[in-house]
């Protein structure tokens, strides 16, 4: 019998986890080939799908409970699974039951959280599959690393339901090839099992699973095995599991980014000396637990158990200081949980959305990369979080607009977009290889729009950081020095023309809503100086440049004969709905005749010359309106919620218009999806179109609401 001393104590702990080593099974088992299981699955509904993130990156994952776009390890990182771009070699990671149960399928977020559940039900049993990026509870105590896992946990609660796992990915948009191996995984505490690594030259990743069962219940049977998709175009071998589960089985699958490898002593007692020794096994691998890396901790159930609990609680904390207390407070706390979820928290960036390419029209070539941080969008953002009172958010992104602002362009000027690491490179370039959602052509990543002349964006940044003025942290004198230059920099260019907030892709022009956004940004810098007895050298010129630009876009924007403000000074006959923020923004009171010509003027249908279709607006009419583009596109959500806020601000003096006001909102909210998310535009017969979750969207919304709420509240007083 072996003594004590014998034994070296850290192969000791180390024995529980790789005494007994699997065998290298990839070499094995030829892989399955021309599975049946999900042959002839086509593209889901964009609008069928929910998201889940961690602050770094988000999943999309659809009602069929399939992984269908996910970069690793950011946001702006190349994908890893895009099945919703290219169905038969995009990449995917799915769970469902097999392919002979017919079942029904109900998806929901947890409440007041953003872990995600698809229920699969059938006569026989009903699964549950519960998907999450773990965050811990209160990331400023916690003393663990936070862990960048893509965690699915699959789990029977009544009789039984077979299971199809496939673990596809299609590294560096599906350009990259990848080799996969089956190795003995010694990051659990069960003999004799194995996980798979997929590793590609620029990134590697490994699946691994824990299965267990409720009580005294043993766990389900887990086999992984390669599965070959060659012939639909995959570049590397992917993994697959059929397991047979019954009421009370778990198993949860881990992919991850695997740890650096570690030298460990390799004098290890083997399994039969620990037994010897007759120290528990439960015990060794307590003890392994501490002496692994924080960052690779032992895989066990109850680490599991408590990653989704502390997952949740970091939700609910954070949902839970909202301010906002009317009548719509579920549409606004999943808009504003849908919000966080596009904030990259090491920077405080915030993305437009986390898709890319996802088409404005299906089959269209209005494809475009939405993961960058706008000026124009971020900006709205925070407005939106800072109304519900989430005031740590503006603060960080301040931070890094303000790191922006201090390295201005040579003529002083911003870029319209960033990376979120606060770069100014965006190649807008297209893969050629991809077939685009249903078809939409071409699939692209980066944007060429990020050096675009978008003179509105200064308006939207100067009205934030007013706003934030008032509920965030105060301008030092550096910053407010920069920011006199920025309004300085705008009354130099205030009779330039731009492509403006439709970035389109023409020639530019004089386009009503850059100028009136120029006026905003003059008047929040004059606002600024007064508010917080600021110096201003040059408030005379300020004073003298924002009265002239009112004047002339009274004059120049107005288009008499038919009585609305036209899309641009060049385009008098073009209605374009972006034009009803000048009530949002203080520009024009909303009792002003003219706005309110304008307005109703685009909410009649297209058919009468105005913008609206089925209480739903168009941004302009495509064919009369040159961008430069082409192509059609839905009715753009941004433009409704404007409008419905328009509604709100001149039904304060004229009741009818609130109660329209009222009406268009709630009927809008009959178009987020199945979990209360909303994309970018809708499509004639209601479906969502462009990229998903899009971030303008929810900010219109919650502004809506608030905006509403209020309104609704005064007159009730």
């Amino acid at each position: 019998m072996p003594k004590l001393s014998d034994i070296n104590p850290r192969s000791l702990a180390r024995s529980a986890l790789d005494a007994i080593k699997p065998h290298h099974d990839g070499d094995a088992m030829a892989p399955e080939m021309n599975p049946d299981h999900e042959q002839g699955r086509g593209y889901m509904n964009i609008h069928d799908h929910a998201l889940i993130g961690n602050l770094r990156t988000a999943a999309l994952i659809s009602m069929d409970g399939s992984v269908e776009s996910y970069c690793v390890p950011y946001f702006d990182s190349p994908s890893v699974f895009a099945r919703i771009l290219d169905k038969d070699k995009g990449g995917h990671f799915s769970i469902n039951p097999c392919a002979d149960v017919k079942h029904t399928v109900k998806q929901a977020y947890m409440p007041s959280s953003n872990v995600l559940t698809t229920k699969f039900l059938s006569e026989e049993g009903v699964a549950v599959v519960t998907d999450f990026l773990p965050r811990q509870s209160d990331p400023q105590l916690s003393n663990k690393p936070l862990l960048f896992w893509l965690i699915r946990r699959v789990e029977v609660i009544r009789g039984r339901m077979p299971i199809r796992m496939e673990c596809a990915p299609a590294f560096d948009y599906a350009r990259a090839k990848h080799d996969t191996d089956f190795v003995a995984d010694t990051s659990v505490a069960a003999t004799d099992q194995s996980k798979v690594i997929f590793k590609s030259d620029q990134l590697s990743l490994d699946l691994r699973y824990i299965a267990d069962g409720a009580d005294s219940i043993p766990g389900p049977q887990v086999k992984l095995k390669p599965l070959d998709l060659s012939k639909n175009g995959h570049l590397g071998l992917a993994a697959c599991a059929d397991i047979d589960m019954y009421d009370g089985q778990v198993v949860t699958f881990v992919l991850r980014i695997p740890p650096g490898h570690q030298t460990l002593d390799d004098r290890r007692p083997t399994k039969e000396q620990i037994e010897q020794l007759g120290i528990p096994i439960e015990v060794v691998i307590k003890g392994a637990q501490k002496l692994r890396s924080k960052e690779d901790p032992l895989l066990t159930d109850e680490l599991i158990r408590n990653l989704l609990s502390d997952t949740n609680k970091y939700w609910k904390n954070w949902i839970s200081r909202s301010t906002y207390k009317g009548r719509w407070r579920e549409a606004v706390h999943r808009s504003a949980l849908a919000l966080k979820l596009l904030i990259f928290e090491p920077t405080g960036a915030v993305i437009a959305s986390p898709t890319f390419s996802l088409p404005e029209y299906i089959g269209g070539t209005r494809n475009w990369d939405y993961r960058y941080s706008w000026i124009r969008d971020s900006s709205f953002t925070l407005y939106a979080l800072i109304r519900l009172g989430f005031t740590a958010e503006a603060n960080a992104f301040m931070e890094f607009i303000f790191c922006r602002i201090k390295n201005r362009n040579p003529d002083g000027s911003l870029q319209i977009m960033y990376t979120i690491h606060g770069g100014s490179e965006l190649e807008e370039i297209e893969l050629n290889h991809l077939d685009g959602h249903k078809g939409s052509k071409p699939v692209r990543v980066g944007n060429g729009a990020a050096d675009h002349v978008q003179l509105d964006i200064y308006g939207e940044l100067m009205d934030c950081i007013y706003l934030g003025q008032k509920f965030g942290r105060p301008l030092s004198y550096e910053i407010w020095t920069a920011v006199r230059e920025l309004v300085d920099y705008v009354i130099k260019h205030i009779d330039d023309q731009d492509l403006s907030i439709w970035e389109v892709r023409s020639m530019k022009r004089h386009f009503t809503y850059s100028k009136v956004m120029m006026w905003v940004a003059i008047d929040r810098g004059l606002r600024l100086a007064d508010k917080r007895s600021l110096p201003c050298p040059r408030r005379m010129e300020w004073l003298a440049a924002r009265d002239k630009l009112y004047e002339d876009i009274m004059t120049n924007a107005w288009n008499a004969k038919e009585g609305f403000f036209a899309q641009s000074y060049e385009d008098k006959d073009v209605v374009d709905s972006a034009v009803v923020i000048m009530p949002l923004v203080f520009f024009a009171a909303p009792t002003d005749n003219r706005f309110i010509s304008t307005l109703d003027r685009i909410l009649s249908s297209r058919e009468r010359g105005g913008l609206t279709a089925n209480g739903l607006v168009f941004r302009y009419d495509t064919v009369k309106a040159d961008d430069g583009v082409g192509g059609e596109e839905g009715t753009f959500c941004l433009c409704t919620l404007w409008c419905i806020e328009a509604l709100t601000r001149v039904g304060e003096y004229d009741p009818p218009r609130l109660a329209k006001a009222v009406r268009m909102f709630e009927d809008f909210l009959q178009y987020s999806n199945h979990v209360g998310l909303c994309t970018e535009e809708i499509g004639p017969a209601g479906e969502g179109l462009g990229n998903a979750v899009q971030g303008f969207t929810h900010v219109t919304l919650i502004s809506a609401a608030y905006n509403l709420s209020r309104t609704l509240d005064q007159g009730s007083r």
